[in-house]
Protein backbone atom coordinates (compact mmCIF):
# COMPACT_ATOMS: atom_id res chain seq x y z
CA UNK A 1 0.00 0.00 0.00
CA UNK A 2 2.64 2.61 0.82
CA UNK A 3 4.36 1.87 -2.50
CA UNK A 4 1.11 2.43 -4.45
CA UNK A 5 0.56 5.77 -2.67
CA UNK A 6 4.08 6.83 -3.57
CA UNK A 7 3.50 5.89 -7.21
CA UNK A 8 0.21 7.83 -7.31
CA UNK A 9 1.89 10.90 -5.81
CA UNK A 10 4.68 10.66 -8.36
CA UNK A 11 2.21 10.47 -11.23
CA UNK A 12 0.36 13.47 -9.87
CA UNK A 13 3.61 15.45 -9.58
CA UNK A 14 4.56 14.57 -13.16
CA UNK A 15 1.13 15.66 -14.36
CA UNK A 16 1.47 19.00 -12.56
CA UNK A 17 4.95 19.55 -14.00
CA UNK A 18 3.65 18.75 -17.46
CA UNK A 19 0.81 21.26 -17.06
CA UNK A 20 3.18 23.97 -15.79
CA UNK A 21 5.57 23.33 -18.67
CA UNK A 22 2.74 23.65 -21.19
CA UNK A 23 1.58 26.90 -19.59
CA UNK A 24 5.14 28.27 -19.63
CA UNK A 25 5.42 27.39 -23.31
CA UNK A 26 2.17 29.19 -24.07
CA UNK A 27 3.27 32.30 -22.17
CA UNK A 28 6.64 32.32 -23.92
CA UNK A 29 4.94 32.00 -27.30
CA UNK A 30 2.54 34.82 -26.46
CA UNK A 31 5.43 37.03 -25.36
CA UNK A 32 7.38 36.27 -28.53
CA UNK A 33 4.31 37.10 -30.61
CA UNK A 34 3.85 40.41 -28.78
CA UNK A 35 7.51 41.33 -29.29
CA UNK A 36 7.37 40.47 -32.98
CA UNK A 37 4.18 42.48 -33.41
CA UNK A 38 5.64 45.47 -31.57
CA UNK A 39 8.77 45.40 -33.74
CA UNK A 40 6.62 45.12 -36.86
CA UNK A 41 4.59 48.13 -35.69
CA UNK A 42 7.75 50.13 -35.09
CA UNK A 43 9.26 49.34 -38.46
CA UNK A 44 5.98 49.98 -40.25
CA UNK A 45 5.72 53.44 -38.73
CA UNK A 46 9.28 54.56 -39.50
CA UNK A 47 9.59 56.66 -42.71
CA UNK A 48 10.54 54.75 -45.86
CA UNK A 49 12.20 57.77 -47.49
CA UNK A 50 14.05 60.81 -46.25
CA UNK A 51 13.56 64.29 -47.75
CA UNK A 52 16.22 65.65 -50.07
CA UNK A 53 17.59 69.15 -50.61
CA UNK A 54 20.76 70.48 -52.29
CA UNK A 55 23.73 69.92 -49.99
CA UNK A 56 21.70 68.23 -47.26
CA UNK A 57 22.90 64.94 -45.74
CA UNK A 58 20.45 62.87 -43.71
CA UNK A 59 21.14 59.42 -42.30
CA UNK A 60 19.31 57.28 -39.77
CA UNK A 61 19.88 54.06 -37.88
CA UNK A 62 17.47 52.10 -35.71
CA UNK A 63 18.02 48.95 -33.66
CA UNK A 64 15.23 47.35 -31.61
CA UNK A 65 15.99 46.12 -28.10
CA UNK A 66 17.39 42.60 -28.22
CA UNK A 67 17.18 41.59 -24.56
CA UNK A 68 14.03 40.07 -23.09
CA UNK A 69 10.79 41.94 -23.77
CA UNK A 70 12.25 45.45 -23.82
CA UNK A 71 10.50 46.54 -27.00
CA UNK A 72 9.73 50.21 -26.70
CA UNK A 73 8.54 53.07 -28.83
CA UNK A 74 11.62 54.88 -30.16
CA UNK A 75 11.21 56.68 -33.48
CA UNK A 76 12.82 59.09 -35.89
CA UNK A 77 11.17 61.08 -38.67
CA UNK A 78 12.06 63.59 -41.37
CA UNK A 79 9.71 65.26 -43.84
CA UNK A 80 9.27 68.38 -45.95
CA UNK A 81 7.16 71.13 -44.40
CA UNK A 82 4.64 73.16 -46.43
CA UNK A 83 7.07 76.11 -46.66
CA UNK A 84 9.85 73.91 -48.07
CA UNK A 85 11.87 73.63 -44.89
CA UNK A 86 12.66 70.22 -43.35
CA UNK A 87 10.98 68.93 -40.19
CA UNK A 88 12.92 66.41 -38.12
CA UNK A 89 11.92 64.56 -34.98
CA UNK A 90 13.24 61.86 -32.72
CA UNK A 91 11.67 60.50 -29.58
CA UNK A 92 11.07 57.76 -27.07
CA UNK A 93 7.83 56.53 -25.52
CA UNK A 94 7.75 55.46 -21.88
CA UNK A 95 7.36 51.72 -21.51
CA UNK A 96 8.49 48.58 -23.28
CA UNK A 97 5.50 46.79 -24.77
CA UNK A 98 3.11 46.79 -27.68
CA UNK A 99 1.17 49.70 -26.16
CA UNK A 100 4.34 51.81 -26.25
CA UNK A 101 4.87 50.98 -29.91
CA UNK A 102 1.27 51.90 -30.74
CA UNK A 103 1.51 55.16 -28.75
CA UNK A 104 4.66 56.01 -30.69
CA UNK A 105 2.57 55.86 -33.86
CA UNK A 106 0.08 58.31 -32.38
CA UNK A 107 2.82 60.78 -31.43
CA UNK A 108 4.53 60.59 -34.81
CA UNK A 109 1.24 60.92 -36.71
CA UNK A 110 0.20 63.82 -34.50
CA UNK A 111 3.46 65.68 -35.14
CA UNK A 112 3.14 65.21 -38.90
CA UNK A 113 -0.50 66.25 -39.01
CA UNK A 114 -0.04 69.34 -36.85
CA UNK A 115 3.12 70.33 -38.77
CA UNK A 116 0.82 71.17 -41.71
CA UNK A 117 -0.67 73.88 -39.45
CA UNK A 118 2.52 75.13 -37.78
CA UNK A 119 6.15 74.15 -38.24
CA UNK A 120 7.37 76.33 -35.38
CA UNK A 121 8.95 73.72 -33.07
CA UNK A 122 7.75 75.09 -29.73
CA UNK A 123 4.16 75.58 -30.84
CA UNK A 124 4.13 72.21 -32.60
CA UNK A 125 5.23 70.38 -29.45
CA UNK A 126 2.68 72.29 -27.36
CA UNK A 127 -0.17 71.37 -29.72
CA UNK A 128 0.94 67.74 -29.90
CA UNK A 129 1.10 67.62 -26.11
CA UNK A 130 -2.48 68.91 -25.80
CA UNK A 131 -3.67 66.48 -28.49
CA UNK A 132 -2.19 63.48 -26.66
CA UNK A 133 -3.81 64.58 -23.40
CA UNK A 134 -7.17 64.86 -25.16
CA UNK A 135 -6.79 61.30 -26.45
CA UNK A 136 -6.25 60.05 -22.89
CA UNK A 137 -3.99 57.23 -21.81
CA UNK A 138 -1.26 56.77 -19.25
CA UNK A 139 1.84 56.90 -21.46
CA UNK A 140 4.09 59.84 -22.22
CA UNK A 141 6.89 60.50 -24.70
CA UNK A 142 10.08 62.50 -24.88
CA UNK A 143 10.77 64.23 -28.17
CA UNK A 144 12.99 66.70 -30.00
CA UNK A 145 11.57 68.52 -33.02
CA UNK A 146 13.65 70.61 -35.41
CA UNK A 147 12.91 72.85 -38.37
CA UNK A 148 15.83 73.22 -40.78
CA UNK A 149 16.25 75.67 -43.64
CA UNK A 150 18.73 73.86 -45.94
CA UNK A 151 19.38 77.05 -47.91
CA UNK A 152 20.79 78.92 -44.90
CA UNK A 153 21.64 76.16 -42.41
CA UNK A 154 19.43 77.88 -39.81
CA UNK A 155 17.83 75.34 -37.52
CA UNK A 156 15.24 75.87 -34.80
CA UNK A 157 14.72 73.19 -32.16
CA UNK A 158 12.56 72.45 -29.15
CA UNK A 159 12.81 69.57 -26.68
CA UNK A 160 10.13 67.80 -24.67
CA UNK A 161 12.12 65.99 -21.97
CA UNK A 162 14.43 64.42 -24.54
CA UNK A 163 18.21 63.99 -24.53
CA UNK A 164 20.02 67.08 -25.88
CA UNK A 165 21.64 66.59 -29.26
CA UNK A 166 25.32 66.63 -30.21
CA UNK A 167 27.03 69.03 -32.61
CA UNK A 168 30.41 69.14 -34.34
CA UNK A 169 32.10 71.45 -36.85
CA UNK A 170 34.65 70.83 -39.58
CA UNK A 171 37.02 73.09 -37.62
CA UNK A 172 37.28 70.53 -34.82
CA UNK A 173 34.82 71.92 -32.28
CA UNK A 174 32.13 69.67 -30.79
CA UNK A 175 29.86 69.33 -27.79
CA UNK A 176 26.37 68.76 -26.42
CA UNK A 177 23.79 71.48 -27.05
CA UNK A 178 22.97 73.36 -23.85
CA UNK A 179 19.39 74.49 -24.40
CA UNK A 180 16.30 74.75 -22.27
CA UNK A 181 13.68 72.04 -22.76
CA UNK A 182 10.19 71.39 -21.49
CA UNK A 183 8.54 68.33 -19.90
CA UNK A 184 7.69 65.18 -21.89
CA UNK A 185 4.60 65.10 -24.08
CA UNK A 186 1.41 63.83 -22.51
CA UNK A 187 1.96 64.94 -18.92
CA UNK A 188 0.63 68.46 -18.36
CA UNK A 189 -1.73 70.71 -20.31
CA UNK A 190 -0.74 74.18 -21.43
CA UNK A 191 3.00 73.43 -21.44
CA UNK A 192 5.34 75.77 -23.31
CA UNK A 193 8.47 74.57 -25.09
CA UNK A 194 11.30 77.09 -25.59
CA UNK A 195 12.83 77.29 -29.06
CA UNK A 196 16.57 77.55 -29.63
CA UNK A 197 18.14 78.71 -32.91
CA UNK A 198 21.28 77.08 -34.28
CA UNK A 199 23.23 77.21 -37.51
CA UNK A 200 24.47 74.11 -39.28
CA UNK A 201 27.76 75.19 -40.83
CA UNK A 202 29.38 73.74 -43.92
CA UNK A 203 30.86 70.34 -43.10
CA UNK A 204 29.27 70.35 -39.65
CA UNK A 205 26.93 67.73 -38.22
CA UNK A 206 24.14 67.44 -35.69
CA UNK A 207 23.47 64.03 -34.11
CA UNK A 208 20.16 63.20 -32.43
CA UNK A 209 19.82 59.99 -30.40
CA UNK A 210 17.47 58.17 -28.05
CA UNK A 211 18.61 57.04 -24.61
CA UNK A 212 19.23 53.44 -25.73
CA UNK A 213 22.28 54.81 -27.59
CA UNK A 214 23.89 56.54 -24.63
CA UNK A 215 22.60 54.98 -21.42
CA UNK A 216 22.52 51.45 -20.05
CA UNK A 217 23.95 49.04 -17.48
CA UNK A 218 27.49 49.53 -18.79
CA UNK A 219 27.51 53.30 -19.32
CA UNK A 220 25.84 56.34 -17.79
CA UNK A 221 24.27 59.02 -19.97
CA UNK A 222 27.02 61.62 -19.50
CA UNK A 223 29.72 59.22 -20.66
CA UNK A 224 27.48 57.92 -23.44
CA UNK A 225 26.91 61.41 -24.81
CA UNK A 226 30.64 62.11 -24.60
CA UNK A 227 31.21 59.01 -26.72
CA UNK A 228 28.86 60.42 -29.38
CA UNK A 229 30.61 63.81 -29.17
CA UNK A 230 33.96 62.15 -29.90
CA UNK A 231 32.55 60.24 -32.87
CA UNK A 232 30.85 63.34 -34.29
CA UNK A 233 34.01 65.41 -33.87
CA UNK A 234 36.14 62.86 -35.69
CA UNK A 235 33.58 62.48 -38.48
CA UNK A 236 33.24 66.23 -39.07
CA UNK A 237 36.99 66.83 -39.22
CA UNK A 238 37.59 63.81 -41.44
CA UNK A 239 34.68 64.66 -43.72
CA UNK A 240 32.97 61.29 -43.23
CA UNK A 241 29.56 60.85 -44.79
CA UNK A 242 26.48 61.09 -42.59
CA UNK A 243 25.57 57.42 -42.97
CA UNK A 244 29.07 56.37 -41.83
CA UNK A 245 28.72 58.49 -38.68
CA UNK A 246 25.22 57.13 -37.99
CA UNK A 247 26.55 53.57 -38.32
CA UNK A 248 29.41 54.33 -35.90
CA UNK A 249 27.04 55.86 -33.34
CA UNK A 250 24.62 52.92 -33.39
CA UNK A 251 27.58 50.54 -33.14
CA UNK A 252 28.68 52.41 -30.02
CA UNK A 253 25.29 51.64 -28.47
CA UNK A 254 26.56 48.09 -27.93
CA UNK A 255 28.89 49.38 -25.21
CA UNK A 256 25.97 50.62 -23.06
CA UNK A 257 24.41 47.15 -22.77
CA UNK A 258 21.64 47.99 -25.29
CA UNK A 259 18.63 46.88 -23.22
CA UNK A 260 16.48 49.54 -24.86
CA UNK A 261 15.64 50.53 -28.43
CA UNK A 262 18.25 52.72 -30.08
CA UNK A 263 17.65 55.36 -32.75
CA UNK A 264 20.08 57.79 -34.40
CA UNK A 265 19.44 60.70 -36.77
CA UNK A 266 22.39 62.55 -38.32
CA UNK A 267 22.19 65.70 -40.41
CA UNK A 268 24.93 67.58 -42.17
CA UNK A 269 25.21 70.32 -44.77
CA UNK A 270 27.52 70.91 -47.72
CA UNK A 271 28.45 74.23 -49.18
CA UNK A 272 26.51 75.74 -52.13
CA UNK A 273 26.94 73.79 -55.36
CA UNK A 274 28.20 70.63 -53.67
CA UNK A 275 26.49 67.37 -54.55
CA UNK A 276 25.60 65.45 -51.39
CA UNK A 277 26.26 61.73 -51.03
CA UNK A 278 23.39 60.14 -49.15
CA UNK A 279 22.36 56.67 -48.19
CA UNK A 280 18.68 55.84 -48.86
CA UNK A 281 16.55 55.50 -45.75
CA UNK A 282 15.70 51.97 -46.75
CA UNK A 283 19.31 50.92 -46.16
CA UNK A 284 19.67 52.73 -42.87
CA UNK A 285 17.63 50.54 -40.55
CA UNK A 286 19.70 47.94 -38.71
CA UNK A 287 19.03 45.17 -36.25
Amino acid sequence: MPRKRSTDEGDELLARLGSLTAQARQRAQLQRTQVELAIALQRGMLPRDLPTAPGLHLAVRYAPANIGLNVGGDWYDAFTLPDGRIGLSIGDVQGHNIEAAAFMGQVRAGLRALASVTGEPGELLARTNDLLLCLGGDLFATCTFMRLDPATGVLESARAGHIPFVWATAEGKSGVVDDQGGPPLGIERGTEYPVTRHRLTTGGVFVLVTDGVVEGPSLDMEDGLEQVVRLAGIAAVAGLEAHALAAAVIKGAESVGHEDDAAVLVLGLDGPGTTPARSPAGHAVTR
